[in-house]
Formats: structure tokens, C-alpha cells, sequence
């Protein structure tokens, strides 16, 4: 069956839908598991009503898990195939040209936070699901659109639908790149704390999340070093200024599972204050951090064939007269040991008079790429996009398929489409959004289809 007929003329809801999602700023501010009616906030409340009572209204059969998930189904059978989104977004940093969340529309693009990652992509599923509903394909599976509502802030989500639901039999998750992702790295996150009271440097902050490049960090000074900021900027060509005693430094945002698409401020002023401060931790980030995203300087960098590289983001600090936190993540391929790897970031610290702080670790996720699963979605892929020499690939970056037994990402960036996750000006193309929407459907007719 050719979908792509039924996608066109599904773009028009896609977009109603769609906007309408995008215009809801589901940020995170605050996890708190004791508001059972919004653990994650009101916003993302919202917009996870928003779409169950879509579901609802076009037939579908929906569940609210705890308010930390939202299922839409369709289908029947033991087996089920799910299809794993998210609705909320990082913060929406750097210059836009238009609110984040007015999901303005121009030269056949919606633009917002959240568009590619992983609204936009979401909705596409949703649209796929009715059409092949609606063109009356028989299912012998359960097929489930999982709607998450904290992917970006440790998928607590994600473990409360496997506790209360189940694991899928197979699945796709729609917030990545296209042709297909089998498999991601290891994801581990950790601290570098201590106490000093240094006589210049009285604060120091930068970066909100683990999985972004900070693109500003600022400090506060106890004397006027205003003179010697301005010529290291002007020497670098680095964007900041100086207001009195307080230093601001600009870098670029990036993915923080691709560090080396960005431009780290945190080094950047680091590399400013090493000639004006003794402070242990602006040793510890010259000495083991700063401008090498490989973990090279720590003694962790690890490649695999077919994984690639270990990177590293240094991704925020805190602080605050004595106290200071660095918070850091790293994303590590097959045959890196993260205990050895612990171990060596400890002792590093210890030399800087420092503590390593361990905050958690998600192991590394592959799926053979001769599987089933890997080569129908492969083939729906090619079928539409008319690109046959792209080849599947693994990636650095954690989706929700690494929660799966048997599940890969798949989508919704096009090979050579410019890669805006995470980073301002983001957006969704209508023509892209049209052919995933078609091969969506043909991957949901081709594994729930009947046999």
C-alpha cells in the first residue's frame, strides 16, 4: 500500500495538532512525586491531557499512567508494538528569532522548542496510528503510542509505565535520526564537589541540564579584572563583557551526547581565570576538562568500531562563596568499564582537592541489525525516502528505546536535515513531517499488521 496519499491529506491535522502541543511550554521546574496530580508540573499536566483527550475524541482507547505517561491504543493481541515520544522539552537557551513556544509558521517550517525533539515527531506517530486505523489494516497486535513526560530529566517516566504496564515485545522510538539507531551508548552522569574559600572567584555558575553544552557561565569577583576579560575575549574572539565585578561568558549550545558541536563557556572562562586563581576546581577543569570532549585527559577515552568514541560534556557549576558543584555527563560505547572509569575520575579529583560523585549509570543498548524489528523499519525507511545508501548507525545520544528489550530509535531527522535539537531556531519541516507520517504507517501496518 502506498501511505503517502494518506499523508498528504493528513498534513492539515497534523498541523492543528501539532501547534496546538507546541504552544504548551512543557518545561520541567520541579520533579516532586508527592503533587500526584502533577509530578512534573502543570504545564506538562497539560499537555499530557491535551493529548489523551485527542485520543479519546478520535476513537482511540487511552490511559493515563499516574500522570507520568499517556498510552493511545489501537489493535489487538498478546503481542504489543510500542511507540515511545515524550512531551517535554529542554529550556529553550540561546537567540531565537521567535518565542519558543508561539509554534510561529514560515517557509513551510513550524518552529518551537520542542518541534523536532520530540513533539513534532510524536504527532506524526499519532497521525500514522489513525491513518492505518482508518484504512482498515487488521492488526494481530496491540499497537501503543507511549507519551512520555520526562525523557529530558531521567525517564522517570518511562520506569513507572514498565512498572505498571509491562515491557512491549518490540518498539520504535520517533526522537532521533532516520534511517535507524541500534544502538546508544552508555549514558553516566556525575559530580565533582568541594569546599574552598578562594579570595577572588565568589561565584560561579553555568549550565541547567546534563545533556547540554552550556553556552553562558558567569562569575563574580572580589576585585576588577574588567581590563584583562576585555583583551581575552578580543585575543579569542569570544563573545562576553564585564559589568563591574561580574564576568559573562558566551559559547555555543550543543547536544550534550555531541559535545564537539558546541563551544563549552564553562572552559572558556575556566581558561580566563587559571592566570588570576589557585581555586582547586579551575585546576581540576584545566587540568582533566577543559577543550577535550574525548575524556583524553582523564584517561577514559574509549573507541569502538562500530560505536565510535566516548564523549564527555561538562555540563554545570554551582558555586557559592566555599561550596561548588561541577556536573557532568558521559556517553560511552562497548568495551568501556564505567567502575575503571570511576575510579580514575576519583583519583583525579582527589588531587584537586576534590570529591567524584557518583549519580547514576544507564548501560549501553544494541540491537543486532540483522533483526526483524531493524530490518522492516529499515526497509519502510528506504521505501519513502527514496535513500538507499544511508546505513543504519548507533548514536551517543539516550532515547527510550534503550528501555526496551528489543527496541531502536527510528526518526524523525532526515539524513543531511540540519540538526537544531537542543539548540535555539528549532524546527520541524512540513515535507519531512508528510513522509514520516507515511513511513510510520508502513512500519505499523508491516509489524501489527496481520500475519
Amino acid at each position: 500500500m502506498d501511505w503517502m496519499p494518506l499523508a498528504k491529506k493528513s498534513l492539515p491535522e497534523y498541523i492543528e495538532k501539532t501547534t496546538k502541543i507546541l504552544k504548551i511550554p512543557t518545561l520541567l521546574t520541579k520533579y516532586d512525586s508527592s503533587n500526584v496530580e502533577a509530578p512534573f508540573g502543570e504545564n506538562i499536566r497539560k499537555a499530557l491531557d491535551c493529548v489523551l483527550e485527542m485520543g479519546k475524541a478520535d476513537g482511540f482507547t487511552v490511559k493515563d499512567i499516574d500522570h507520568y505517561a499517556g498510552v493511545i491504543e489501537m489493535g489487538d493481541g498478546d503481542e504489543t508494538l510500542a511507540i515511545l515520544g515524550h512531551l517535554d522539552v529542554v529550556p529553550a537557551t540561546g537567540n531565537w528569532d521567535d518565542d519558543p513556544f508561539s509554534a510561529v509558521m514560515k517557509n513551510n517550517r513550524i518552529y518551537a522548542r520542542g518541534s523536532m525533539d520530540d513533539k513534532g515527531p510524536s504527532m506524526a506517530a499519532y497521525l500514522a496510528m489513525k491513518m492505518v486505523r482508518d484504512a482498515g489494516i487488521p492488526l494481530h497486535k496491540k499497537v501503543r503510542l507511549i507519551l512520555g513526560c520526562d525523557e529530558e530529566s531521567g525517564m522517570r517516566c518511562i520506569e513507572r509505565y514498565l512498572e505498571k504496564e509491562g515491557m512491549p515485545d518490540l518498539g520504535f522510538s520517533p526522537d532521533a535520526e532516520f534511517p535507524l539507531i541500534h544502538g546508544e551508548k552508555g549514558n553516566t552522569s556525575f559530580d565533582i564537589t568541594g569546599q574552598y574559600q578562594d579570595a577572588l572567584l565568589l561565584a560561579f555558575t553555568a549550565g541547567e541540564r546534563y545533556n547540554i553544552v552550556p553556552d553562558y557561565a558567569e562569575v563574580s569577583l572580589s576585585k576588577d579584572l574588567k581590563k584583562e576579560f576585555q583583551a581575552y575575549l578580543k585575543s579569542h574572539q569570544y563573545e562576553g563583557q564585564a559589568i563591574d565585578n561580574r564576568l559573562i561568558i558566551r559559547g555555543k549550545s550543543a547536544h550534550g551526547a555531541m559535545p564537539e558541536d558546541g563551544i563549552n563557556a564553562i572552559y572558556l572562562m575556566a581558561d580566563f581565570l587559571k592566570d588570576h586563581t589557585k581555586h582547586p576546581l579551575i585546576d581540576f577543569i584545566n587540568r582533566f576538562l577543559a577543550f577535550d570532549v574525548k575524556g583524553r585527559k582523564l584517561g577514559i577515552d574509549h573507541v569502538d568500531a562500530v560505536m565510535k568514541e566516548l564523549t564527555l560534556n561538562v555540563a554545570i557549576i554551582q558555586l557559592d562563596k566555599e561550596y561548588y558543584r561541577l556536573g557532568c555527563n558521559i556517553r560511552y560505547p562497548r568495551g568501556y568499564d564505567p567502575i575503571e572509569g570511576a575510579k580514575r575520575i576519583s583519583a583525579c579529583a582527589s588531587s584537586c582537592q576534590s570529591e567524584y560523585v557518583f549519580l547514576g549509570d544507564s548501560p549501553v543498548h544494541f540491537v543486532d541489525p540483522n533483526h526483524p524489528l531493524v530490518q522492516t523499519l529499515y526497509q519502510a525507511y528506504q521505501k519513502y525516502s527514496g535513500d538507499e545508501h544511508s546505513p543504519v548507525m548507533t548514536i551517543g545520544g539516550g532515547t527510550y528505546a534503550r528501555h526496551l528489550k528489543f527496541g531502536v530509535a527510528f526518526g524523525a531527522q532526515f539524513p543531511g536535515s540540519p540538526d537544531l535539537v537542543h539548540k535555539p531556531n528549532e524546527y520541524l519541516d512540513l515535507d519531512e513531517m508528510t513522509t514520516t507520517m507515511a513511513i510510520f504507517a508502513e512500519s505499523i501496518a508491516k509489524l501489527a499488521g496481520s500475519k
